[in-house]
């Protein structure tokens, strides 16, 4: 409660002139938005995960809604303890400037398996909506590995090959990052500890990727948002492989850094693979009381 009550100060006493990343960053801009009445306000809805499992895909199409103000960047408030120790006033100050009606979004995909951000979540406010986008594990994975070696590859580092970093000695290396944060149900037990299920929507990311509008409908109904979200707001862009967004006749695509092909897995260390996630998978579907085409 006494959380509660210092955000709920913090809003009425946090000064719209101080810009923050998403808000307007000119004098003339800031009075703009105070006469408007749009001010910034503590987020009611945190996108927490998963890395590489759409997190940018989902809240570009949730920035569709007129009744969302998207923070533009990752904020990473509750999970780095640099930013954490700032307090609430500083955390304010990065969310973007927004209507009474809006529902301000923040995303911050390394949420998810950071132990102790579900607690201070909560702390902030326990009526929190949480966004969790979900892929396939071992696409993730997959997914999660050409990430960091398209950076070291741009930096002119060294990297490992797939196959040395998925597999040790034989077996599946567990002490490779990348797969424990596929473990899906290990880190969903943490937040249900915290947050009860039907306060968490879990977006299927690889429908999203192939049909991105149904999965946006489910997304409106959980957080009680009016239908806006439409098939115009979709095209398949031939070239890049996915969707892509056009809005008020303005069409954007997400970076070339998403959508990346991934190298290619001998069919053994990928059968392998799947197989090291068939127990943690179901694991995961009898907590959240739903399955998903996961192989």
């Amino acid at each position: 409660m006494a959380a509660l009550l210092l955000g709920l100060l913090l809003l009425a006493t946090h000064s719209p002139g101080v810009p923050s990343s998403g808000s307007p960053s000119t004098p003339a801009a800031i009075a703009a938005a105070a006469a408007a009445g749009t001010a910034q306000r503590l987020p009611r809805v945190i996108i927490i995960g998963v890395r590489k499992g759409g997190t940018r895909a989902l809240i570009e199409m949730l920035s569709l809604h007129g009744s969302v103000a998207a923070a533009q960047n990752e904020v990473h408030f509750f999970d780095w303890e640099s930013h954490f120790q700032k307090g609430l006033a500083w955390y304010l100050g990065q969310m973007p400037f927004a209507s009474p009606e809006q529902l301000t979004v923040e995303k911050t995909p390394a949420y998810f398996t950071s132990p102790k951000v579900p607690g201070r979540i909560r702390r902030m406010n326990p009526d929190a909506k949480l966004l969790l986008i979900l892929r396939d594990p071992t696409e993730r994975v997959l997914s999660d590995y050409t990430q960091v070696l398209h950076n070291r590859l741009r930096k002119h580092k060294r990297y490992r090959p797939v196959e040395s970093v998925l597999v040790k000695d034989g077996r599946i290396n567990l002490g490779y990052k990348a797969l424990n944060r596929s473990l899906y149900y290990v880190h969903m037990q943490n937040w249900l500890r915290h947050f009860p299920l039907e306060s968490i929507h879990v977006v299927d990311g690889d429908r999203l990727i192939r049909d991105p509008l149904p999965e946006m409908r489910r997304v409106e109904r959980f957080l009680r948002l009016e239908p806006q979200i439409h098939a115009s707001n979709f095209y398949f862009n031939q070239t890049k492989g996915f969707y892509c967004l056009r809005q008020h006749g303005r069409e954007r695509c997400l970076h070339d850094s998403k959508g990346r092909a991934h190298p290619r897995v001998a069919p053994a260390i990928l059968q392998k693979l799947y197989r090291f996630f068939r127990a943690p998978n179901r694991k995961f579907f009898q907590l959240v009381g739903r399955t998903f085409d996961w192989k």
